[in-house]
């Protein structure tokens, strides 16, 4: 006869297997799927998804917890049982009928948001749209929070951080980003981004691409590179880590950048400890510490003098014949532009947490019920006007830009402006433990995974976000780290 242990076990292994093949077919809907399947692989989603939380919510399970928890001294069991409880708790919370059309019109959504913004047709999507605001709605109600129903979602992609915390930091960072975007547009000295446009084919950029990959310590016998309309990496289990990207011709910014970005994501998932297998601890502890791994790579690395140092004869190897004789200097200060501009993933450094800000504020208002779904084209671009001085000339370069809204994430936004702070957190300690600019020159990405590693990724789920951040540096949430990295930086490209 099996203990209640191995019982408990085999249900989170049965659990995770079903998330892991939703995973899988996800991933296929958004790079290879054929476009005629999608009802129907909506549909299968959809039961599976019903499945996973029917084993999340089984009263077997709880019987389980109530059994072995209050006999189960600290280690991965106990962290294990706490992580189905709270799950547990969180989800006997939603109807299950509900959850099902939640998914459904969740999973259809997606490819109808593709359309629609490949035909700038934001009223296709409205209807989508509508509904998924409204389930969230209702999932605020049903989870229950003190204060703003915004925070019954926040908790589920950022546990610790509620609209009280938001209100209180974004603000001053605003204030500061926008100052130093004054200084830095009122400078004589600008660099000259043209250098960096001209034909750039697809192939050469992803064969670029995997080599910085590769060099990032991304094993490709444990992922793959493919391409899609929107980037995301995707963790099936530590041995299957995709990573997915855009490609320009016209810029490759796009996608060498976009696919570092995503190879930060992976190499998280790829380094969780193995023995968290099958169990819902073996995945990113929070969207923010999640996106402070991508944010890592792609600017306190990436867009880093040292970085390209050691990079720049490999990228005029694959670059065409009008890249081969760009300065150094020059093509470097090219890459750290700022200029506002209208796509989030393609922003830079300094803009990027405005692009954020934009749709936290919306959100927010939207589960508030301060404002409705038809509101959000007008309201989209006049905050792009206030925030960044510039206005979409069409819906595709502006509210439906985004697959999250499509995928009924809201409380997602926030954590790339909360992941962002923490890099900048996390970047300022490795710096003091280790002489990156020299590893970085020399290309040895190694010891910074390392370092990683041991701080943060290897722990997936066993350690909350704000425990992470407080254990790594000393301290709480806290931007000034964020302001004084952009500042320092800027005004040396920029000279004022």
């Amino acid at each position: 006869m099996k203990t209640t242990e191995q019982k408990f076990w085999d249900h989170l292994r049965e659990q995770t297997s079903f998330g892991e093949a939703i995973g899988l077919m996800a991933w296929d809907m958004r790079t290879k799927a054929p476009k005629k399947g999608m009802d129907h692989r909506s549909e299968v989603i959809g039961l599976l998804s019903q499945k996973v939380h029917d084993l999340q919510t089984s009263e077997t399970l709880k019987s389980y917890i109530d059994e072995l928890k209050p006999q189960t001294e600290p280690g991965l069991l106990r962290d294990a049982l706490l992580e189905a409880e709270d799950t547990y708790n969180k989800q006997t919370k939603i109807p299950t009928e509900l959850y099902k059309k939640f998914v459904t019109v969740q999973t259809k959504a997606e490819s109808v948001w593709v359309e629609a913004k490949e035909q700038n047709d934001f009223e296709s999507f409205r209807p989508y749209l509508e509904q998924l605001v409204d389930f969230n709605r209702q999932f605020a109600s049903y989870w229950g929070y003190e204060n703003h129903p915004y925070d019954a979602l926040l908790d589920q992609y950022e546990p610790g951080i509620t609209v009280e915390k938001l209100d209180e930091v974004f603000p001053p960072l605003r204030e500061s980003l926008t100052a130093l975007l004054n200084n830095i547009q009122n400078s004589p000295n600008q660099p000259d981004a043209s250098v960096l446009k001209g034909h750039f084919p697809k192939e050469k950029q992803e064969a670029f691409s995997e080599v910085v990959l590769k060099r990032m310590n991304y094993d490709f016998n444990a992922g793959r590179l493919d391409e899609t309309v929107h980037p995301f990496a995707i963790g099936l289990n530590t041995g299957d880590v995709r990573v997915t990207t855009k490609y320009d011709e016209t810029d490759f910014r796009t996608a060498v950048f976009g696919t570092i970005h995503e190879g930060g994501h992976a190499l998280y998932e790829q380094n969780i400890d193995p023995q968290l297998a099958f169990t819902p601890l073996a995945t990113g502890t929070s969207m923010g510490i999640h996106e402070s791994q991508s944010l890592f790579w792609e600017n306190f690395v990436a867009r880093s003098r040292s970085f390209w140092q050691n990079h720049y004869q490999l990228f005029q190897d694959y670059a065409p014949e009008n890249f081969k004789q760009l300065d150094f200097t020059d093509f470097f200060h090219a890459i750290n532009e700022v200029k506002p501009s209208l796509i989030r993933i393609e922003a830079d450094e300094l803009t990027y947490p405005l692009h954020i800000m934009i749709r936290y504020e919306l959100e927010k208002a939207l589960i508030n019920g301060d404002i409705e779904v038809r509101d959000l084209p007008d309201l989209w671009n006049q905050k792009m006007k206030d925030y960044l001085g510039i206005v979409p000339p069409t819906n595709s370069e502006g509210v439906l830009q985004d697959i999250h809204w499509a995928g009924g994430d809201f409380g997602y936004f926030p954590s790339y402006a909360l992941g962002y702070m923490y890099a900048a957190q996390l970047n300022y300690v490795l710096r003091q433990e280790l002489n990156m600019d020299d590893l970085m020159e020399k290309g040895d990405f190694a010891q910074i995974q390392k370092w990683l590693t041991e701080k943060v990724h290897r722990f997936g789920k066993r350690k909350k976000p704000l425990a992470i951040l407080h254990d790594v540096t000393g301290e709480g949430l806290n931007s000034s780290y964020l302001v004084e990295y952009l500042t320092a930086k800027y005004k040396m490209i920029y000279q004022f």
